[in-house]
């Protein structure tokens, strides 16, 4: 059952934490460092409309609700957004990954985190576990869906 996004905290979030466009990743990680209880959240978002295809996304979730920190940059209202979890983590375990990457790879971007292979392909690209692939393919449906609704309205 995905958790409701709430509105308000998102926008709240976003001037809290700076947020830019397009550094999704990087705001929702902002956002979960100086949130209690948050877990940093990777997958994808689906809405009607152009691309006509999910979203690599990052969010932060909380026991009840998900905060997006990049919300005001999507120009979509919050009904519109659905999103589909790849994968969740504690701040600890993402900080872990994080400076094990700077270590690993200092040229790299650390953000986004996909975990151990085996790699499944999704979409045009060979990224994340299973728990990726499946996570696209239910947004992937829910896109067609919700563009086929819009279609249907025309």
């Amino acid at each position: 059952m995905n958790k409701p996004l709430n509105e308000a905290l998102s926008i709240e979030t976003a001037q809290r934490v700076k947020s830019k466009a397009k550094t999704q990743f990087s705001n929702a990680y902002k956002a979960a460092l100086l949130t209690k209880g948050a877990f940093y959240v990777q997958g994808f978002l689906a809405f009607a409309g152009k691309p006509h295809k999910p979203i690599e996304h990052g969010w932060m979730e909380l026991e009840d609700c998900i905060v997006d920190p990049t919300l005001p940059y999507l120009n979509k209202n919050a009904q519109e957004l659905w999103y589909f979890t790849a994968q969740r983590l504690t701040v600890k375990e993402v900080k872990a990954i994080i400076e094990e990457s700077k270590e690993d790879y200092p040229e790299d971007d650390p953000l986004p985190v996909y975990g151990d292979p085996p790699y499944e392909y999704y979409g045009n690209v060979m990224l994340g576990d299973k728990s990726y692939l499946e996570a696209y393919q239910a947004a992937e449906a829910k896109c067609r869906e919700l563009n086929q609704k819009n279609a249907d309205k025309n």
